[in-house]
């Protein structure tokens, strides 16, 4: 990547990740003298760690479904998402020579597997097309009257440009660059950031349970989540989650975070139906048939075709039957009582994880400050915004990422293509 500056330019887009990116590439593409200003010694940090490596690239659904999946002013994403949708984006891989498929959720990911792929296609899109890469961290827009011309580094460059791209991402993971740079760029224009919170997090739990049974991962189970503040359900699922050292992680939980809003300590409780193929009167003859067949072991002995050994301990103190006791000795009641366990597991959350170990960032410039028809700002004349800087923020899928690569594309294509200011 370029150090030196030496020339003025009709767009600067300022962060590397996924919007940046493409923005950088469109705007070159349209004819466009382009920098692109990555503060890390390479772009895509952030792309290369998504969905464990593999990059969940996009979600194979409909604009209408999309938007729903957004809980943060979804609908004023639909200009950006309906100009480019889900399945440009895929065309735009294939394209650029990415194989894709389509895995369960219509979760849509490069064949080979490789987030490095696409990280490489977009990067070549950049420089196939001309556009600049520098090194270097954003301190300050270049502002004069309302009107953005460029920005200056940390090193005191100063790089003119015409309009000025913020994609800097959010505050997750900030050993990829994340570090909130254009939530601060965005204030020094006169911008309303709304308060920031993590989001497809890991949950905390009270107690011990989860310590006792970290490392294992649950396939195929449901989960309903309860705001006992509101009284309600907000959330259920089916799928995989992760007990940990702090509490649960895994796909359903992180896409259970983004439902939850103004987190307290208990607020907040997850039941877990361990069998959510069988009824509860299934279960309970199902439990009638083992402890029948294990009639003179131990409880605790007997539960090794329910449930994963981790699990057992826990199980069996939660249901208040003593381990010693033997099958043939467990009432009815008992039995009834442990099946309802088994279809009601709860978990009282206490807090989010810290917003670095988010995937991504709730909160960020205020969208009603944004023309949603061309990711302007409407307080200043040339400067635009793209990906996960805005507030919005969507469940897992993919859904996040197609929101960046859509709102990368449409700042792109919305420039002013006048001249440059030198």
């Amino acid at each position: 990547m370029k150090n030196q500056v030496d020339r003025p330019y009709d767009a600067l887009i300022i962060g590397g990740g996924a919007a940046g990116m493409l923005a950088a590439g469109t705007a070159a593409q349209n004819g466009l003298r382009v920098c692109l200003l990555e503060k890390k010694d390479r772009p895509g940090r952030k792309l290369l760690i998504t969905g464990k490596g593999r990059c969940n690239l996009t979600n194979a659904c409909d604009v209408q479904t999309l938007i729903a999946s957004v809980p943060s002013n979804g609908r004023f994403l639909y200009s950006a998402v309906t100009q480019f949708t889900p399945q440009d984006t895929i065309r735009f891989f294939e394209d650029l020579g990415v194989p894709t498929k389509v895995e369960r959720g219509n979760r849509v990911f490069p064949q080979s597997d490789k987030s490095v792929d696409v990280v490489d296609a977009l990067t070549n899109f950049v420089k196939r097309n001309g556009a600049d890469l520098v090194t270097g961290e954003a301190k300050r827009l270049i502002l004069k009257g309302n009107t953005v011309h460029g920005a200056q580094l940390a090193d005191g460059t100063q790089i003119s440009a015409k309009n000025v791209v913020v994609c800097c991402g959010g505050a997750s993971y900030p050993a990829t660059g994340s570090t909130g740079d254009g939530y601060r760029l965005a204030k020094q224009t006169g911008h309303t950031v709304t308060p920031l919170r993590p989001s497809l997090v890991p949950l905390v739990v009270s107690g011990d349970e989860c310590r006792e049974m970290m490392g294992l991962s649950l396939k195929n189970v449901s989960i309903t989540v309860m705001d006992t503040k509101k009284e309600k359900t907000i959330y259920t699922d089916f799928g995989e989650m992760l007990f940990t050292h702090f509490g649960v992680s895994g796909p359903m939980i992180l896409s259970a975070s983004a439902h939850m809003r103004d987190m307290e300590p208990g607020r907040y409780h997850i039941l877990i139906d361990l069998k959510p193929a069988l009824s509860i009167e299934q279960l309970d003859a199902r439990l009638q048939r083992d402890f029948e067949q294990n009639h003179n072991r131990d409880f605790a002995n007997s539960l090794s075709a329910l449930l994963p050994r981790k699990m057992i301990p826990v199980m069996v103190s939660k249901s208040g039957i003593p381990p010693e006791t033997k099958c043939n000795q467990i009432t009815k009641e008992m039995r009834r009582s442990f099946a309802g366990l088994l279809k009601s597991y709860e978990l009282q959350v206490t807090a989010f994880r810290p917003i670095e170990e988010a995937i991504v960032t709730s909160g960020g410039v205020k969208v009603s400050e944004i023309n949603p028809k061309t990711m302007q700002s409407k307080l200043v004349n040339g400067l635009y915004f793209a990906g996960e800087v805005i507030d919005v923020d969507a469940y897992t899928g993919g859904f996040n990422l197609q929101i960046a690569f859509s709102t990368g594309r449409l700042a792109a294509n919305s420039l002013d293509r006048g001249e440059s200011y030198e």
